[in-house]
């Protein structure tokens, strides 16, 4: 397997799918990290060599992109502040409650959790 900014990508698939292992590169980033390392997009991952991995690096760090971990930490980094400061969307979070104004009467059980019923007891 290569191993590209601490990712170990899947060998047999081609070069711009395997980049999308890497948490932050999608469809277009890997089109464009290919174009860049100057890499065909139908070369499957056994078959580049290493300096093409290097060139595969080197394009990431280039173009700037934040993946993995500094993406992570990044994002981990702005619902904390969102949070700090008291916004709606930052009470949002804080509540466990969906974020970007869906309903929460009836759906929203993947945000909320296992449904708990609140029985009667004993009267």
């Amino acid at each position: 397997m290569a191993r590209i900014v601490g990712v170990d990508i899947p060998r047999n698939k081609k070069i711009n799918y395997s980049l999308q292992y890497i948490h932050g590169i999608g469809k277009k980033t890997a089109d464009a990290l290919c174009t860049k390392a100057n890499i065909d997009k139908n070369l499957r991952v056994h078959q580049l060599t290493e300096e093409q991995v290097v060139s595969i690096r080197n394009a990431i760090s280039e173009l700037g992109y934040l993946v993995e971990g500094e993406l992570r930490s990044s994002n981990a980094m702005n619902i904390k502040r969102l949070k700090d400061i008291g916004t709606y969307k930052g009470i949002r979070h804080r509540r466990g409650l969906p974020v970007n104004g869906q309903r929460t009467k009836t759906n929203a059980r993947t945000r909320k959790g296992k449904k708990r019923t609140i029985g009667l007891g004993k009267s």
